[in-house]
């Protein structure tokens, strides 16, 4: 069973920066597509940017790119999203999700993940 807890999370003023932090246990030697998700109440969950563990594949939302940029550190077992040049509208839960993946390519639909952590705050004040 594969866990993940995110942490790094808090308060920024814009243009600010933060990097969220993703520990995952209980991996088997398999490859998985990891991503980072967002959520704002009343709203759905977005896909904020995913990684193919096996190299090879990121991705990002339009809203993020060329701001945040995710990262891996396989020995450790840790996946990060450095956040750069924040604005009040990426304030939200940020959720670290995985899911097995054979290929080199991560779907951006939350439905395909199956393993989620607890979610950590980010808010961004103008």
């Amino acid at each position: 069973q594969v866990q993940l807890v995110e942490s790094g999370g808090g308060s920024v003023q814009a243009g600010g920066s933060l990097r969220l932090s993703c520990g995952a246990s209980g991996y088997t030697y398999r490859n998985y597509c990891m991503g980072w998700f967002r959520q704002v109440p009343g709203k759905e969950r977005e896909g904020v940017a995913r990684i193919y563990t096996g190299g090879g594949f990121t991705a990002y939302a339009n809203s993020v790119k060329g701001r945040f940029t995710i990262s891996q550190d396989k020995a450790d077992n840790m996946l990060y999203l450095q956040m750069n040049s924040l604005k009040p509208e990426d304030t939200a839960m940020y959720y670290c999700a995985a899911y097995e993946r054979g290929v080199a390519y991560c779907s951006g639909d939350s439905s395909s993940y199956n393993y989620w952590g607890q979610g950590t705050q980010v808010t961004v004040s103008s």
